[in-house]
């Protein structure tokens, strides 16, 4: 019988949103935090032509550990950086194009992928909780031909409706709806990466669709974590399981100090031999 494989649900969330990242395409990546460490990851092991610039406008940087997000306008974010922009340079980037896919984390996401990160409970201008709002998100969302968002897998975080569309995704879900809010045309959210899950979105509903689901959980399991049911692929797939490689490399190059890792519950997975 094969070893368990033990993994934190941060790493899993992480290995999956990397896996996603592909070789000689165009990132545009929200600053520090979870985000970043996917691209890092796929840079040290599958896809190291991937090329990204980073929310504040700093261009395709080398960090040699993970960044926290209040440091993430720090020399060190920047290390090796081929230029230091702004956030409305790389904005005009993105509007004419030049961007793929935009890499953000979001406080929930909905079920036509609109995400909050602004406030929860009450009002706009009382809420019982306010966060940093969209940043440069906003942009993200809106013009980058497709979005990914990462986002734990908690009910909470996964509304029907989001509370408050920060950035939008395929807003009331309705057709051209995006368009008709005066946003380019075939842009949009292209998928939702959780601990448990990839969700991608159905092409004439625009509703959330879960496309892959990890070994390690249930559908059942995964439902449970959510505020409304999303539609399923037939055939579902499997999401790989963690190497030890990618591992290894969150674990000792990327967050040797643990202070994200560590963070969620852990995971034992016994593979099946």
């Amino acid at each position: 019988m094969s070893e368990p494989i033990t993994f934190s649900t941060t790493e899993a969330i992480l290995v999956n949103t990397a896996n996603l990242i592909e070789e000689d395409r165009t990132y545009w990546v929200a600053i520090g935090g979870a985000p970043m460490m996917a691209m890092m990851l796929a840079r040290m092991t599958h896809a190291p032509r991937a090329f990204f610039v980073v929310e504040d406008g700093t261009i395709s940087p080398e960090p040699p550990e993970y960044v926290p997000f209040l440091s993430g306008a720090s020399g060190l974010a920047g290390y090796r950086a081929l230029a230091w922009k702004d956030m409305n340079t790389v904005g005009f980037h993105c509007a004419m194009g030049y961007y793929d896919y935009g890499i953000l984390d979001c406080l929930q996401v909905d079920m036509y992928g609109n995400i909050n990160s602004t406030l929860l409970g009450g009002t706009y201008e009382k809420p019982e909780r306010r966060f940093g709002g969209a940043g440069g998100a906003n942009e993200i969302a809106s013009m980058c031909w497709r979005t990914v968002f990462m986002a734990d897998q908690e009910k909470r975080k996964y509304p029907e409706r989001v509370e408050f569309i920060t950035s939008p995704g395929y807003l009331d879900g309705s057709p051209r709806a995006r368009e008709k809010a005066g946003l380019p045309a075939n842009t949009g959210p292209y998928r939702v990466v959780s601990d448990m899950a990839v969700f991608g979105f159905d092409e004439e509903t625009h509703r959330m669709k879960l496309l892959q689901i990890g070994p390690w959980t249930s559908v059942e399991e995964l439902f449970a974590g959510m505020g409304f049911e999303p539609l399923v692929a037939d055939p579902l797939e499997k999401l790989p399981v963690p190497t030890e490689q990618q591992l290894s490399i969150l674990r000792a190059e990327i967050d040797p100090g643990g202070r994200v890792l560590g963070q969620g519950r852990w995971i034992e997975y016994q593979p099946r031999d």
